[in-house]
């Protein structure tokens, strides 16, 4: 007998498939270069079409003189009035308040004897706002028979006249010199002892107030005068209130013992020099206090 040999079933194994041709499932991400680059012209793009519209609307606003300079606020002017300083920026009103020339103006101001300094800034959009500093005079200086308003830096501020009798200041002598050329000038060096004995005295209100004169012939030496009192102060470059609170204590010993006194050496510390004149050079002394007292 033939057997026949029976077909056996076929077992059911699954191939796995092939991926290296199917498509991918995810979309690119965002992080590409290519991605960057779309989004910088994009915003590339706005910005250019948002400066050409601000632009547009600057040079509308222009033309219809809105950045015109219309406004000037002042401040710090206490000598000067707003219109006076006003006056020194004559033409400021009107201009464009970007093309102004500040430096032009700052240098008409600065021509002023009373204007130290002085700054500008833009308020936009028509503002100018003006600040200047004031110079204070600390003296007045005398030359012959006139009489100058003078600052701690040296500069003659004006002559003294009746319109600065507010300004209650020691005369000085040998601060201001007629150079050969020119006007009256300043010592710078004598301006400085000035300005120091000037501000030693401001803890000193009460001396302050009866400095009379006060001669700096000798830049190392300054002299006061005290009113009602004619005696010379030699009080040297330093320690002024020092000196002369040591004077104020002493002085009526001294003119108890001495009379008709010219002149008291308080630079020393060990001893006090006393010198004594004529009495018409005590009476002149005394002549001149009195006269200040007219200014």
């Amino acid at each position: 007998m033939s057997l026949t040999p029976r077909a056996l079933p076929s077992a059911g194994v699954s191939a796995p498939a092939d991926k290296r041709f199917r498509r991918a499932e995810t979309r690119p991400g965002r992080g590409g270069a290519g991605w960057l680059r779309s989004r910088a012209l994009r915003w590339g793009a706005l910005a250019l079409l948002a400066i050409g519209v601000s632009a547009a609307g600057f040079i509308k606003l222009a033309r219809l003189g809105v950045f015109t300079v219309d406004r000037i606020v002042v401040h710090g002017n206490a000598r000067l009035s707003t219109g006076e300083v006003l006056t020194l920026v004559d033409g400021l009103r009107g201009e464009s308040v970007f093309a102004a020339d500040f430096e032009k103006y700052r240098t008409r101001l600065l021509d002023s004897p009373w204007v130290a300094d002085a700054t500008m800034r833009r308020v936009l959009p028509s503002t100018i706002d003006l600040r200047v500093i004031e110079r204070a005079p600390i003296a007045i200086g005398r030359l012959g028979d006139q009489l100058f308003l003078v600052d701690p830096s040296g500069v003659i501020i004006d002559e003294y006249g009746p319109q600065y009798a507010q300004y209650d200041l020691p005369i000085v002598d040998g601060l201001v010199a007629s150079p050969a050329a020119g006007g009256p000038a300043v010592d710078l060096e004598r301006a400085r002892l000035v300005a120091r004995f000037v501000d030693a005295l401001a803890t000193m209100p009460n001396v302050r107030q009866h400095i009379s004169q006060v001669d700096v012939s000798d830049a190392h030496n300054l002299v006061a005068i005290l009113d009602q009192d004619p005696v010379a102060l030699r009080l040297g470059d330093r320690d002024f209130a020092a000196r002369l609170q040591r004077y104020l204590e002493l002085a009526p010993s001294l003119k108890e013992q001495i009379r008709e006194i010219d002149a008291v050496d308080l630079r020393f510390d060990e001893r006090i020099p006393v010198s004594r004149k004529p009495a018409a050079t005590v009476a002149s002394r005394t002549a001149a206090v009195a006269a200040k007292g007219k200014h």
